[in-house]
């Protein structure tokens, strides 16, 4: 019979290293995606279909997920992620085309769904104790990161001397150990009075969310008015509204609204939507700069926030113990706050200059805001519910961050183009020089952003000239993107401030068939 801390640490390093397989992963693609587009002549818009086909199903399935792990065992739903998270994996390194890829991506995203809460939610089962909860939350964060930071780097040293392909081999060590330390050492845990599964909300939101994303990531591409963008937007509204309507008349909601009621809880999943909102669709861009626009290898892009990461180690296990001396509110309304200071310093640089100047301070401050807001915004969701209902608590605010970044990059990227088309033809405009076919031939090349090149054949001063112009028109749609995620991230402070408990919050009551 296992000893208590023989299962606390089982389950510390199962949880650290199932987490850190989905963060090393999508880390690492993001890094790759500069690659993908040359190498399989994909455009910006198929770029980002590798990262949001496999938001969009990770995102609707996470409360799924985590009301099987609920009903059947945390641990039983936890190694079934990590096994199909494994072989999803092997099928998108293994794709001969962008479309292969974007559809093998969107299956790692359903397993993904299975794995994320419940890595969350044994550990919330294992750590009865709100302070050790704490303490074991900011371990598993900081673990976490400081895995989640060879991602981009390995990620990136792969590309440049290997393949993108073994950016989605490197899971497979990972998820053999985690399926070896969980059957050994992680006891199964269940919530007895589980309902059943809510199958219309769950087809309700990946209708709804595949909808408004199609639309708004097609948008740009094939025109707004296009009618199969018009309907997708609709389509996609419309089926949010359904979801949100169908969660309150089901008998067992796969997100009880009851959990809302907690002001707390209520305040740290608006925080999480704003802040990741801004995390993920600012940042989505910052490789496209590093790589496309300084001309940094995909090495040096992976490291580029690596201080941050570190920071975030160093600082994490401390931070995850404040909700229990202080409360929630105060840390939850420093980090966001220094967080939006980081995205101004990221909009800062132009094309030039050293990394040490440009984008190392905006890491390092990332880095601080993120260790001050991440251990104490979970601890608060978890510890706002109760305690059997860990796994709903859990899937909850992963959907909602997943969902921020999924609607988010989609969003930044409307308006990332409509900046860079605007400033490009702005100046373009400029070159009176320039000969209709030259402009028609960087013109056709709109769609590629950053990875739009001069025509072949032209003078070097006029090619040197539309590399400038190029260069010049995707800084300003990324220092728009930065400008904005601070925003959201100052209103997600405000939102802590406004809404979270000052003192730790009461677990919430259990959601009722009305809820």
């Amino acid at each position: 019979m296992p000893s208590p801390q023989d299962v606390s640490r089982a389950v510390l390093i199962a949880a650290i290293l199932a987490s850190s397989m989905v963060f090393i992963d999508s880390s690492a693609v993001n890094v790759a995606l500069p690659t993908l587009q040359r190498e399989l002549g994909a455009s910006a818009a198929q770029a980002q279909w590798v990262v949001e086909s496999y938001a969009l199903f990770l995102a609707a399935l996470l409360l799924v997920g985590g009301v099987l792990g609920d009903r059947f065992g945390r641990r039983r739903i936890f190694v079934l992620g990590t096994v199909l998270f494994a072989a999803t994996s092997v099928w998108c390194g293994l794709s001969p085309s962008i479309e292969m890829l974007i559809v093998a991506r969107a299956a790692q995203g359903v397993a993904g769904a299975l794995l994320t809460p419940a890595s969350l939610a044994i550990i919330s089962a294992a750590f009865r104790d709100e302070t050790e909860r704490g303490r074991a939350i900011g371990t598993w964060s900081g673990f976490t990161a400081i895995t989640a930071a060879f991602g981009p780097v390995l990620g990136g040293w792969l590309v440049e001397n290997v393949s993108w392909r073994w950016v989605f081999f490197i899971n497979l060590p990972l998820a053999v150990v985690v399926v070896a330390v969980t059957l050994r050492g992680v006891p199964e845990s269940r919530d007895e009075g589980a309902g059943r599964l809510d199958v219309v909300g769950a087809a309700l939101a990946t209708i709804g969310l595949g909808a408004l994303v199609f639309g708004l990531i097609e948008g740009p591409v094939r025109g707004w008015s296009n009618p199969l963008v018009l309907v997708s937007l609709l389509t996609g509204v419309a089926g949010l509204g359904a979801f949100i309507a169908a969660e309150t008349r089901v008998s067992s909601p796969m997100m009880p609204l009851g959990l809302f009621r907690s002001p707390t809880f209520a305040g740290a999943n608006l925080l999480t939507l704003l802040l990741y909102g801004a995390f993920g669709g600012a940042l989505f861009w910052l490789p496209f700069n590093l790589i496309q626009v300084q001309r940094y290898s995909a090495t040096e892009a992976g490291a580029a926030l690596l201080p941050a990461i570190l920071i975030l180690f160093a600082l994490s296990r401390g931070t995850g113990a404040l909700i229990g001396h202080s409360g929630a509110r105060l840390p939850l309304t420093i980090g966001p706050s220094i967080v939006a200071l980081a995205f101004l310093l990221f909009a800062r640089p132009g094309t030039n200059g050293s990394y040490w100047t440009t984008f190392l301070p905006a890491a390092i401050v990332l880095g601080i805001g993120m260790a001050i807001t991440v251990p104490p915004l979970t601890t608060a969701v978890m510890s706002a519910a109760s305690q059997h209902q860990a796994g709903t608590a859990s899937g909850i605010n992963n959907a909602v961050a997943r969902t921020a970044g999924l609607i988010a990059i989609a969003v930044f990227g409307v308006i990332v183009t409509t900046v860079f088309n605007r400033e490009l033809t702005s100046r373009l405009d400029a070159m009176p020089a320039l000969s209709p076919a030259t402009r028609e031939a960087v013109d056709v090349q709109r769609p590629d952003l950053a990875a739009a090149r001069p025509p072949e054949g032209i003078d070097p001063d006029t090619a040197a000239a539309i590399a400038a112009a190029i260069d010049a028109s995707f800084i300003a749609g990324f220092r728009v993107a930065m400008v904005i995620g601070a925003a959201m991230a100052l209103l997600g402070a405000a939102a802590a401030w406004r809404l979270v408990e000052g003192k730790t919050a009461e677990p919430a009551p259990a959601a009722t068939p009305a809820d």
